[in-house]
Parts: structure tokens; C-alpha cells; sequence
């Protein structure tokens, strides 16, 4: 198990490039990784480690210089660490002098523990592994004392009382030069002047590389309780089962929507005009009676006639519809949502209004004719078809419109196992149909379209199925 406890800095000595202070006392409660905690006397002993910048042990600053066990009651552990000439190392003196960073926190193995019954962990047993300079100690018995620092020919020479910056009531004042400043106990120290700027910092590489490395510290995290693979593997664990390689899954904005679309083959084969601006019924006049012209002799009267109409009454037809959705899916959405919602608000209108239009067209009656599940019967039935708009309305059928399983019959039609339609001899072809087009024109020259508003009758041939109009 690794533990960690923070203690404050007693000293930190500007002259020599150290500082010290107590890093342990023994029968403390003190506030560790673990929550409280208490060391046995003699539960630990003194022994040569590194200093590193608040745990990262990738940040030593410096290592043990000196380390003792004092022999008072209690019993407490003291150290001296020499501090690197590194700029990591001159900040880390001023920041002690200065009080900023006056925290010891030891980082412990412990070998052999017990639970008191108030929840404090008491160690017995347990090896020194690192001691860390921090920000946050945890007993305050230990503070800092002497910091020890060397500067080139030109350095000033201040004196700086860690305890005196922390006494209530007093008052510090930093300026460009150092002054003395009154302490109960001064110590001679000697100010800082910094002569490099460091111009970028990196954050510690994670050990773990690959599957072996990530095994070996999730064996340790798991099995040995060590803190520092555990944390290893919290933040490489995303790179094994949780996400893929650490690239979240990407969406494309192409929307596949195969539920609703904007056709209208009915109301496409239809003709049609601007609605008129007022009102929700408007009148089409119909020619009811023609003026008569007969074979008159001379000198005979001729008889009377007139042209006549009458008005048919045409409702106006509203289609609405509505979709709900929130000012907060809206703020956390992209735009392709609103522009999704309006478009399937358009499908679902172009649907709606092509069955009414279907449903209009069949009500008024449907031109019956031979079954043309075959080539031979669809080249009758469009021919008889043609010829029946022509003596009821005395106008010529442009277009036809059939079901998706007609117009799957028609691109197979064939004649003697030749396609009808998407032949490849000119000399076979009266018209073409083609499986990417809902367009398409068939014989005797009608405009062919396909309307799934109309019922698909697959295999089975109804008069429904058909639909021809001028």
C-alpha cells in the first residue's frame, strides 16, 4: 500500500541550496491519501530518497542530504534535501522562502497497519520512498526554518522568516529589494535572481505503451495496491475497452432516411395552377351544352341553340402537420437536426397530399381493361386505355401513372425474351423504363410515373393499379 502525507517545511537555507524541515512525527494525526492516519513510533525509518514537486516523480528537485530521528517523547524524523540548480530547483527555493510552497508530503510502503475504531489508520510498519515539496501540509508542528540558495557575484542578501509571513496581525511587504524583516527567530538568507526563463513545460509520459505495459500496471495497481500504477491505468483505460483508441466514434452528417421522401407521381403527372387568392371553396365552370350547327336548307330557320355551363364547387383542401421538439435540443443540436426536421415536415406533406389526390382520382372511376400482367395485355390495355380518354373527354392521354409492383412488371415485360423496354436494339424499343428513374415513357407514348401512394399489388394485376389522364 502506498501512502501519502503531507508535513510542513521547518527550514529552507538560501546560502546553501537547501531546505529543511520535519517530514514525519510520530503519535501526529495526520491527513494522508487514505484519509487519517497515525505512525507508530519507530514505525518508520530514516533513509536516502529523492525530492519531487508535489508527488510527480517525473519533477525531482533534489535528494536527501542529511536525515534524522529525533529522540524527543514522541519522536519526530527531520531532513536537510540538497536542491538541484535547475530553474525547477531556484523556484522551488523562492517559493519555500516566500511561504507559497512550505508542505512536506512523505510518500510511504507500508508493510503492516491496524484500524482504530475511530477510522484513523495507525501505521506500525512501513518504508520510506520519497518525500514530495507541496503546496497543502497537513501537521502543522513542522514548518519551514532555513532556505539556502546561491546566486552569481551580484545576489542580495535578505532575511526571510517562513513563520513571520504566516504570523496574524503582521504585514509583509515585497519590493524590488529585499529588506530585513523582524522574526523570532531570523535566519540569514540570501534572495533569488532568476537568469533563465523557462519556455515550455510538458506533462509526464505515461509508462504505459502498449498491452504489456498496461497489464504490468494494472497487476500492480490491482494485486500490490501500488497508488502510481493505478493511476496509470484510470487514465490509459480509455485506450483499451472504452473507447477506440481514443478517437470518439465519428458521425457523419449524411442522414439515411428511408421512411419518408418527397415524391408525388400523382400530383408530378397532374396539371395544375395557382390558387385563387380568398376564400376556402372556389367554382370551375363546365360547358354543359354546346351551340348546334345542322344541315339547313336555303331560305329554311335555323333552329336556336346556345353555349351553357355550369359550376362545380371546389373545396380548398388544408394539409398541416406539426413536430415537436425543445429549445434545448435545439441549443445542443447541430443545424442538420432543424434542417432533418423541416425535411421530413416536406415528405410527410408530399405523401399526405399525393394519397388525396390519389384517392380523388379513384373515387371518380377507373378505365377498365384486359389484364396486363404480360407484355402483349399492358400494350393493349394502355392502347384501349388512350382511346377511351379520348371519346369521354376529347383530349389526349399524356401520361401514366402506375404502383411500384407495376412498374416493376413493366421494366420486365419482354417480347419472346427480349426486353420490351430497356432493350439494347433501337429496332425493339418503344419506350424506355429504368430501375434508377421513377420517369420513364412507354407505349403509345405516354409519360410513365410511379406513385407509391398507389397500392403495390406486387404480382397481382388490378384496375387500381392504373391510372391514365390527359
Amino acid at each position: 500500500m502506498k501512502l501519502t502525507t503531507p508535513m510542513q517545511i521547518t527550514a529552507a537555507d538560501s546560502e546553501s541550496r537547501t531546505i529543511s524541515g520535519r517530514i514525519l512525527a510520530f503519535g501526529e494525526t495526520a491527513n494522508a491519501s487514505t484519509g487519517k492516519v497515525i505512525f507508530a513510533k519507530g514505525s518508520i525509518a530514516p533513509t536516502d530518497v529523492f525530492l519531487n514537486l508535489e508527488h510527480d516523480r517525473t519533477r525531482r528537485i533534489g535528494k536527501t542530504l542529511s536525515m534524522n530521528l529525533n529522540s524527543d517523547k514522541s519522536g519526530s524524523i527531520d531532513a536537510t534535501f540538497k536542491i538541484a540548480n535547475t530553474t525547477a530547483g531556484t523556484d522551488a527555493l523562492v517559493e519555500a522562502m516566500d511561504g507559497l510552497r512550505d508542505g512536506f508530503s512523505v510518500e510511504l510502503a507500508v508493510n503492516n497497519y491496524e484500524m482504530l475504531k475511530d477510522g484513523t489508520m495507525k501505521v506500525l510498519n512501513a518504508d520510506l520512498t520519497a518525500v514530495a515539496l507541496t503546496s497543502e501540509p497537513a501537521i502543522r508542528s513542522a514548518r519551514v526554518t532555513k532556505v539556502a540558495a546561491t546566486d552569481d557575484e551580484n545576489s542580495e542578501t535578505a532575511v526571510a522568516d517562513a513563520d513571520q509571513t504566516k504570523t496574524e496581525g503582521e504585514k509583509t511587504v515585497s519590493d524590488s529589494t529585499p529588506e530585513t524583516v523582524a522574526a523570532p527567530e531570523p535566519v540569514e538568507a540570501t534572495a533569488i535572481k532568476a537568469t533563465t526563463t523557462p519556455m515550455a513545460y510538458t506533462s509526464p509520459r505515461s509508462p504505459i505503451t502498449n498491452k504489456v505495459t498496461y497489464l504490468e500496471h494494472f497487476l500492480k495497481a490491482n494485486v500490490l495496491g501500488d497508488e502510481d500504477s493505478r493511476m496509470y491505468v484510470r487514465a490509459a483505460d480509455n485506450t483499451t475497452s472504452t473507447a477506440p483508441g481514443m478517437i470518439p466514434t465519428p458521425q457523419s452528417t449524411q442522414i439515411i432516411n428511408a421512411l419518408a421522401n418527397a415524391d408525388r407521381g400523382m400530383i408530378d403527372a397532374l396539371s395544375r395552377e395557382a390558387l385563387v387568392g380568398e376564400g376556402m371553396t372556389f367554382e370551375l365552370p363546365k360547358v354543359t351544352a354546346v351551340p348546334v350547327v345542322s344541315n339547313v336548307p336555303e331560305n329554311t330557320a335555323v333552329t336556336e341553340s346556345q353555349l351553357s355551363a355550369t359550376f362545380l364547387s371546389v373545396p380548398v383542401q388544408s394539409f398541416k402537420g406539426r413536430a415537436i421538439t425543445t429549445v434545448e435540443l435545439i441549443d445542443r443540436s447541430r443545424p442538420e437536426y432543424i434542417a432533418a426536421l423541416l425535411a421530413n415536415l416536406e415528405f410527410a406533406y408530399a405523401k399526405v397530399t399525393d394519397e388525396f389526390a390519389v384517392g380523388t382520382i379513384q373515387a371518380a372511376g377507373q378505365q377498365t381493361g384486359v389484364n396486363a400482367n404480360t407484355a402483349a395485355g399492358f400494350l393493349a390495355y394502355t392502347s384501349q386505355a388512350a382511346g377511351a380518354v379520348y371519346s369521354s373527354s376529347l383530349g389526349f392521354a399524356q401520361n401514366l401513372v402506375v404502383s411500384p409492383g407495376q412498374w416493376t412488371n413493366i421494366m420486365g415485360y419482354n417480347d419472346n425474351g427480349t426486353p420490351l423496354y430497356n432493350a439494347a436494339n433501337p429496332s425493339n424499343q418503344a419506350g424506355n423504363v429504368v430501375a434508377g428513374s421513377l420517369r420513364g415513357r412507354v407505349s403509345p407514348g405516354l409519360d410513365l410515373y410511379v406513385s407509391r401512394s398507389i397500392g403495390n399489388a406486387g404480382g397481382t394485376t388490378s384496375v387500381g393499379d392504373f391510372m391514365d389522364m390527359v
